[in-house]
């Protein structure tokens, strides 16, 4: 029996572990590394041919993203996860290859011009709809035998629609040992799905560790703080811009939006529209109709058995077409516009930001977390102006933030998520965390509970059955070139875009002087884009 660890190690995104027992090969998440890198992966040691399952633990792309890939490149086994998590991939990783062949696309048109070599998508969309075909739905709580040594039962993990914890009872060699893979793990009172269910025993748990250094704050009414944003806005005559990500974070606006309707708290402006402005969101709105009784809280199954849709309402209007998409904006009358993506990096949101964003009656609203180096963070540090499709768009709307919106535990809720159980680990891998939250958070479990805690890096590898490291990684980080190249999640590029956004207030405020001044300054101007084009054009001819 052997256990490996394979992505988010050390890292928040990229999940995914390789365990085998007697002839069989298992992957448990086979995630795609989103945002910045900080160390080199170890690859699946395998060929995907020889994979036998995969268990997946949500459907989130940094969990499933690369399950069309492996199907490329040869797995055809059986894939376990959630009815819920079954239908929210197979439009999540459709999604994924349709974004992997419009940038192949849009970079080929680039390198045709060039004379470069074109590049192939990671996988496209034929390799997500065949990878479909091997999904098995599993129910929560109920044990699986998968094949001789092997069981599974998937508990409700609180974080996404069809999210869940795994456990595992692997036997080889007539020894048994229960491995509990935590998934991401849920905050509480979150509406419409479930808190996270806890687990009873363990002998070892890999455990995640996003929020592991820190407590979230008592939370508000949301739906009154939202209401105050949408008042504010709307009494300006502006709309108001948010940011979501289609699954999950969108249909919790929904939920607080219908709040605001039904219980009056916008008396001033009671008949608002609200536009969702993602495919995506529409389809996994879907979805989460389609998995009410597994999934929803108590609260929303009230509200089901009283008649009410708790994410739907009068004024909520869909767009999926583009041609639908680009007739918000042609409306003047203020409304509320949900748009993905939530970090602001791809997708329509790009679009009402181009619309909206020079406009002071409006305001754009964060509600979720903003990755460094994406336009989302920018925005939320500042940003005066932001290139949106070749533009410079001044930014004049406020940018708020609803603090507090998490779909991950904190420190206290993940020590209570270990320590609820009747039979405590014999040892806790600690991952799914930056480098220092992954170390930090180990010490936080080993000195509270007394359970032996370390952060793996990629590569290491264990044997549970004697509980010993067989492999020890390399430690390698992504070379520092190598990270500058990955482009806007470079702290560098952000300090070089920092400095641009300097150098426009040194502009803007340059208006009152003399006119031999602005000519010396325009000049150094044009001699540093001179040559800073000349190295760009040599560095890509190399």
């Amino acid at each position: 029996m052997v256990l490996e660890f394979i992505g988010a190690d050390r890292e928040v995104t990229g999940s995914c572990h390789y365990l085998t027992f007697g002839d069989t090969h298992i992957l448990i998440d086979c995630g795609m590394e989103q945002g910045a890198d900080l160390y080199v992966n170890q690859e699946i040691p395998v060929n995907p041919s020889l994979i036998d399952y995969v268990f997946v633990t949500h459907a989130h792309i940094d969990h499933s993203g690369l399950l069309p890939l492996i199907y490329n490149h040869g797995f055809r086994g059986t894939i376990f996860a959630t009815k819920a998590t079954t239908d929210l991939c197979n439009i999540m990783l459709k999604d994924s290859a349709h974004i992997q062949e419009f940038e192949a696309e849009w970079k080929n048109r680039k390198a045709r011009r060039a004379g470069r070599p074109e590049v192939t998508p990671m996988y496209n969309v034929e390799d997500a709809q065949n990878v479909m075909q091997h999904f098995t739905p599993c129910d929560y709580n109920s044990v699986y035998e998968i094949c001789p040594g092997l069981k599974v039962r998937f508990v409700d993990a609180g974080h996404l629609l069809g999210s869940s914890s795994i456990e595992m009872w692997v036997t080889e060699e007539n020894v048994t040992k229960k491995i509990v893979f935590s998934g991401d793990i849920g905050n509480h009172n979150r509406p419409l799905i479930k808190d996270p269910q806890y687990v009873d025993s363990a002998d070892y748990v890999v455990m995640e560790s996003t929020y592991g250094n820190r407590l979230h704050d008592t939370p508000p009414d949301y739906a009154v703080e939202l209401s105050k944003v949408i008042n504010a806005t709307f009494t300006r005559g502006g709309n108001l811009v948010i940011p979501a990500f289609s699954v999950g974070r969108t249909q919790e606006m929904l939920y607080f939006i219908r709040r605001i309707k039904t219980e009056n708290l916008l008396p001033e402006h009671p008949n608002f529209e609200v536009y969702i402005d993602s495919p995506l969101a529409v389809e996994a709105t879907n979805v989460f109709h389609e998995n009410v009784s597994d999934c929803f809280d108590e609260e929303a199954m009230e509200l089901i058995s009283a008649g009410i849709n708790p994410i739907k309402f009068p004024g909520l209007r869909v767009a999926v077409s583009s041609d639908e998409s680009k007739m918000i904006n042609f409306d003047k009358k203020p409304k509320v516009i949900i748009s993905a993506s939530g970090m602001c990096e791809a997708g329509r949101i790009r679009h009402h930001l181009k619309h909206n964003l020079w406009r002071p009656e409006c305001t754009v609203l964060f509600v979720g977390y903003q990755v460094e180096g994406t336009l989302g963070r920018r925005l939320l540090n500042g940003a005066r102006y932001v290139n949106l499709f070749g533009e410079d768009v001044r930014v004049a709307a406020d940018i708020e933030n609803l603090e507090g919106i998490s779909a991950h535990a904190d420190m206290l809720r993940l020590v209570d998520w270990i320590a609820s159980m009747k039979k405590r680990p014999t040892r806790v891998y600690v991952n799914h965390g930056s480098d220092g939250v992954c170390d930090s958070f180990a010490k936080t479990v080993t000195e509270r509970l007394g359970i032996e805690a370390a952060a793996p890096y990629s590569g290491d590898v264990f044997d549970p059955v004697v509980g010993t490291q067989l492999t020890v990684s390399s430690r390698q980080k992504v070379p520092h070139g190598a990270f500058k190249r990955k482009g806007r999640s470079s702290a560098v590029w952000n300090k070089l875009y920092a400095a641009g956004i300097r150098l426009m207030g040194i502009i803007e405020r340059s208006s009152d002087c003399k006119s031999k001044e602005l000519v010396v300054l325009t000049n150094r101007i044009n001699a540093l884009c001179d040559k800073q084009e000349k190295a760009i054009k040599k560095d890509n001819t190399r």
